[in-house]
């Protein structure tokens, strides 16, 4: 058990890092599975493009409810490999136990508000006459696994903390299937359509929780959650909030964002603008979930280290996460580029005006995307080492400082101002990732012993 402990001091870091981020990045594509089928199998239920466009007026509210999981789960698992990096044991394990309990109080909050307000918040987040019932339907019972959401996402983050990716990569894996295999029996065999999708995803996240509670209450896991650590501490719980900020903002900022995207996008081009908007937002997800995973398979090395003042360590796993997601973001942004058209297909092939909107507008608004290797590889670097204030201050930079004053912005100097509107994206892309390259070499020379 004490050598299973000390791996990640231990072992080479280039070797350590393929062993963590495969999984990872394999648990993140298959974790997209759950959004990216129910729209495939929508997309060819309804060819119309209404119910699909539809679902995408929930991401915002979906997103929202992920990022809670994101402040919990995020600030609190980089925590608990610092405190074990520091021969802390039994401070991680109480990081661990007040997030569990933090993240059902804060389930059964949002439970209740989408289950009582859910539909004004869809008008609000762009929803029109012909989409609002097929949001409804969406959501209404797609918020009823609210806390399996939670503790799927949340608490799967400790279980990479420490190393266990392929055991993290299964939780994903596990609900991914069942959705999978549920998606078009619910949909096309009983004809539910979006809430036969909605109803798949709710089962598999439920199977995926109960798993990830059954081991991290077993003999395998390092760190066990216990009843006796799960009464909240401020002196706990607050260290963990604090650096969850940061993923917090990236994450809820999505569902901001998406209001702002899909209101701008319905003025300026109607619901084709925003059914393109709900694909785009999707290959985006696609296409950075793999470095999302790259950055998984890092931070447990990162914050063990940075933890243990093995501080050689800390600077190889950013080497070689930086040139991971650079590599990466290249290969798939000349993807994007080249056949956009084979992208938006994916999602709905019986619309030739979708289509050729789509494949339009993608080509805009990834035009940066190749730069965004090094801004993730940076950003969570940042959470890693346990750098709070920078995470925060970058994470409200792009999106909130930029991205969302531009949407507005940006069409009174266009003629085509849903162009404009896509075209917000890389601009604020382009300023961020120059600003946090820039304070990050700085801010990691003096963090890890460097003048």
């Amino acid at each position: 058990m004490e050598q299973q402990k000390n791996f990640l001091a231990t072992e080479p870091v280039g070797k350590l890092f393929r062993r963590l981020a495969l999984p990872a990045v394999v648990a993140q594509l298959v974790n997209l599975l759950y959004n990216m089928v129910d729209r495939i199998y929508i997309g060819r239920y309804d060819p119309t493009g209404l119910a699909l466009t539809g679902v995408g007026v929930c991401m915002p509210v979906i997103m929202t409810v992920s990022a809670f999981a994101c402040l919990v789960g995020m600030g609190g698992s980089p925590r608990a490999s610092i405190l074990m990096g520091k021969k802390d044991n039994a401070g991680a394990e109480k990081t661990l136990g007040n997030c569990f309990s933090l993240l059902l109080l804060i389930s059964f909050v949002l439970t209740a508000v989408l289950q009582l307000r859910g539909r004004p918040l869809l008008l609000a987040f762009g929803a029109s006459p012909n989409t609002i019932d097929s949001a409804t339907d969406y959501l209404g019972i797609y918020s009823l696994g609210t806390l399996a959401v939670q503790i799927s996402l949340g608490m799967n983050a400790f279980i990479s903390a420490q190393g266990f990716t392929k055991i993290s990569m299964l939780s994903v894996m596990i609900g991914a299937v069942i959705n999978i295999v549920l998606d078009p029996v619910f949909i096309f065999g009983f004809d539910m359509g979006v809430k036969g999708a909605a109803i798949a995803t709710v089962i598999a996240q439920t199977v995926s929780a109960v798993w990830i509670m059954v081991f991290l209450t077993g003999k395998k896991t390092i760190l066990r959650l216990r009843p006796s650590d799960m009464p909240l501490n401020p002196s706990v719980i607050m260290p963990c909030l604090a650096l969850g900020v940061s993923p917090f903002i990236m994450q809820f900022t999505e569902s901001v964002l998406g209001i702002c995207f899909n209101t701008s996008l319905l003025k300026y081009g109607g619901d084709i603008a925003v059914g393109s908007m709900t694909v785009l937002t999707t290959l985006t997800q696609l296409c950075l979930l793999p470095m999302t995973g790259f950055t998984q398979g890092a931070q447990p090395i990162t914050s063990y280290n940075f933890g243990a003042g093995n501080f050689d360590r800390v600077k190889g796993s950013f080497s070689v996460l930086l040139k991971s997601c650079l590599t990466y973001s290249v290969i798939i942004w000349a993807a994007v580029m080249i056949m956009p058209e084979t992208f938006i297909r994916l999602f709905n092939n019986g619309n030739p005006e979708l289509i050729a909107y789509a494949s339009g507008a993608l080509r805009v608004y990834a035009a940066m995307l190749f730069l965004m290797g090094a801004q993730l590889a940076c950003q969570q670097t940042f959470i890693a080492i346990g750098n709070a204030k920078t995470s925060f201050f970058l994470a409200c930079l792009r999106k909130i400082l930029l991205l969302i004053p531009l949407i507005y912005i940006l069409p009174l100097f266009f003629a085509d101002k849903a162009f404009a509107v896509f075209l917000a994206e890389p601009v604020a892309d382009f300023i961020a990732v120059a600003t946090t390259v820039t304070l990050f070499r700085k801010q990691f020379k003096e963090a890890v012993g460097e003048n």
